[in-house]
């Protein structure tokens, strides 16, 4: 890389760190020596152990619960701007609170747009994230985003497979634009689910909406929280006469009973991207790795290239 006139510098926070080593391992350089200290009421500071001045600083965090990791990653980028560094751009594998993008009822909070004021006012200037919940998004940040797709990663994975009769599904008509993608892609049938929930985080009731007998079916959605939408379109699928099913979740968020409830579906295997650390006990779990593709995409947006070639499509 070109780091003549702005060097580069990669740090990561706490819970991203094994994110942004295997990204430094990929452009064969070091991760930037930071401290965070911890006081005894839980607030925390953040500092640098070497100097960025004039240098183009990544930070690599994501947002996944608990809020310490944005408060982190916003002390990062205060500190990286008040040390006088060139610029500070913001890699967030997984962009958390981004469920909550528009109202949807009286009297709440729109906090993926909160989220990307923040970042703003923190002095970011740019952002690289990945597999948004929601496309437009990208629109609520007043710099420049550059949104990845785990695409990239999981159609290799899917064709590795080499599965014959295949269709692709997704759990919610909300993920139909991205199942509809793969479908097109790899020339199989999309098949969707309509489901209704109770509250959140509860399904109510569940139709498929498509032809799935003796298919092999993969699943497509962006995170999987508790879990209990995906199983249960799985369970309903294999009972529609599905001859495997298989899931695919850019960001596996596995909340309790999540891990548990994989184990016990119909599930042949559930695959996630390690946007997230994921450190549960869950049989049927495979994690693909995305630390090379955002190693390429910093490469790209360092040297002032396209990042066109990162996608296999949107």
């Amino acid at each position: 890389m070109n780091s003549a006139i702005h060097p580069i510098k990669i740090f990561a926070g706490t819970k991203s760190r094994y994110m942004g080593e295997e990204i430094c391992k990929y452009l064969d350089m070091p991760l930037g020596k930071m401290n965070i200290q911890h006081f005894a009421d839980g607030e925390f500071e953040v500092s640098f152990e070497e100097p960025i001045r004039g240098c183009e600083v990544y930070l690599v965090q994501s947002t996944f619960p608990n809020s310490d990791n944005l408060m982190e990653l916003l002390l990062m980028i205060d500190a990286a701007k008040r040390a006088s560094a060139h610029s500070v751009i913001a890699v967030i594998p997984y962009f958390g609170w981004a469920r909550q993008d528009r109202k949807d009822k009286p009297r709440v909070s729109i906090a993926a747009k909160l989220v990307a004021d923040l970042l703003s006012a923190a002095g970011v200037n740019r952002v690289i994230t990945m597999d948004l919940h929601a496309d437009q998004i990208q629109g609520f940040f007043n710099v420049p985003v550059d949104h990845l797709y785990a695409s990239s990663v999981f159609i290799p994975y899917i064709e590795s497979l080499k599965l014959d009769n295949m269709a692709i599904a997704t759990p919610d008509v909300g993920g139909a634009k991205r199942a509809n993608s793969y479908a097109k892609y790899l020339d199989v049938p999309l098949v969707l689910c309509h489901k209704q929930r109770a509250k959140a985080n509860v399904v109510e009731s569940m139709t498929v909406i498509g032809d799935v007998k003796d298919k092999n079916v993969i699943l497509l959605d962006d995170m999987v929280d508790t879990a209990g939408t995906i199983t249960k379109a799985a369970d309903l699928m294999i009972e529609k006469g599905a001859k495997s099913v298989r899931a695919l979740a850019s960001h596996a968020i596995m909340s309790d009973p999540a891990s548990e409830r994989v184990d016990k579906c119909g599930l042949t295997e559930m695959i996630f991207t390690n946007s997230i650390p994921f450190n549960k006990e869950c049989k049927k779990a495979t994690i693909i790795s995305v630390a090379k593709l955002i190693a390429d995409t910093i490469c790209k947006v360092h040297n002032n290239e396209s990042i066109s070639s990162q996608y296999v499509f949107k």
